[in-house]
């Protein structure tokens, strides 16, 4: 005769071993690639709940600054050409 209470406590196990299980980091590779999306504006939401729990803090905002920095020189160059 079970109690119920063994079933709960393999459920209860199988949760705490979910939560032990850390989550793969995004390299800084898919983290520009992430940033890159964001630029263009398009990105699904799948995609971005996974950068959420994927991507470094740090490197999105590294690789939001190389983007940015980027970006102005491809304006510039691109204003110079037509000016010129």
């Amino acid at each position: 005769m079970t109690t119920g209470r063994g079933d709960r406590n393999d459920q209860d196990g199988a949760q705490a071993e979910r939560a032990v299980q850390p989550t793969r980091r995004a390299s800084f590779l898919q983290t520009m690639r992430a940033v890159a999306w964001s630029f263009f504006g398009v990105r699904k939401q799948s995609g971005y709940e996974q950068d959420a729990q994927q991507l470094n803090p740090v490197h999105v905002i590294i690789a939001g600054i190389i983007a940015a920095v980027i970006f102005v020189i491809v304006l510039l160059l691109v204003v110079r050409i037509v000016v010129s």
